[in-house]
């Protein structure tokens, strides 16, 4: 596998992709929350890298193209924001609000464990940008001089985390408006919970993307005050 990895550049587009499908087929087979299928795809990945001894780099190298297309996957979100303008409209000082308040508690809990912990300054950098979608999250990660691959670790535990658990929150609370239930999704789980928010239903999803979109600008905005 190493020295196929060395002959083609997109055997690790492959692999993870291939990973992926397999992730996908396993959450449809037993429907359980906690197989999602990018903690699924992780993990075979992993164990394959280990396994094999590739470096991380190599396998990397081949994966390029999906970091490129994260941007205009995050982009496509517009379609249903479009579907759903009405409702968006309607309610648009609560998702601002609600979207703000999100972001504030986000950055502000990164700091208050920073200091509980003492972490230092890089690894703090890395964290503060964890309820983003991954193609802002990685630029802001850079810029404050935080570890992008901290960072991205973080953006997925996030979402997965949020993915997972945002049904059992939902019914504990009592939580039954479908906008309440986007705005959720969105300004805490970024993308991974807005493809959650989709299989609960349009409007949810539709608002979560909305939601992802005013929490990363927000996040930008109000970063530089917790740098």
């Amino acid at each position: 596998m190493q020295q196929l990895l060395t002959i083609s550049s997109y055997f690790g587009f492959a692999l993870t992709l291939a990973a992926f499908g397999f992730g996908v087929k396993i959450k449809e087979r037993f429907k359980f929350a906690i197989l999602n299928p990018i903690i699924i795809s992780s993990t075979v990945i992993i164990v394959l890298l280990l396994v094999f001894n590739i470096d991380y780099e190599l396998y990397d190298r081949g994966t390029d193209l999906i970091s490129k297309l994260l941007t205009p996957a995050t982009i496509c979100y517009a379609v249903p924001l479009y579907r759903q303008i009405h409702i968006l409209k309607k309610n648009f000082v609560a998702i601002f609000i609600s979207t703000f308040c999100g972001v504030m508690t986000s950055l502000l809990c990164i700091l208050g464990m920073s200091k509980f912990f003492s972490l230092n300054l890089s690894i703090y950098y890395s964290l503060l940008p964890k309820s983003i979608t991954t193609a802002i999250g990685m630029v802001l990660s850079k810029q404050t001089g935080g570890v992008v691959a901290i960072t991205i670790g973080a953006i997925m535990v996030t979402g997965l985390t949020g993915a997972v658990i945002a049904q059992r929150i939902y019914k504990w609370f009592r939580i039954k408006n479908p906008i309440a239930k986007g705005l959720a999704l969105g300004t805490s789980a970024h993308a991974i919970g807005t493809t959650k928010a989709f299989e609960i239903g349009e409007v949810e999803g539709a608002v979560s993307g909305l939601a992802i979109v005013i929490t990363g600008l927000m996040t930008v905005i109000l970063l530089p005050l917790f740098t």
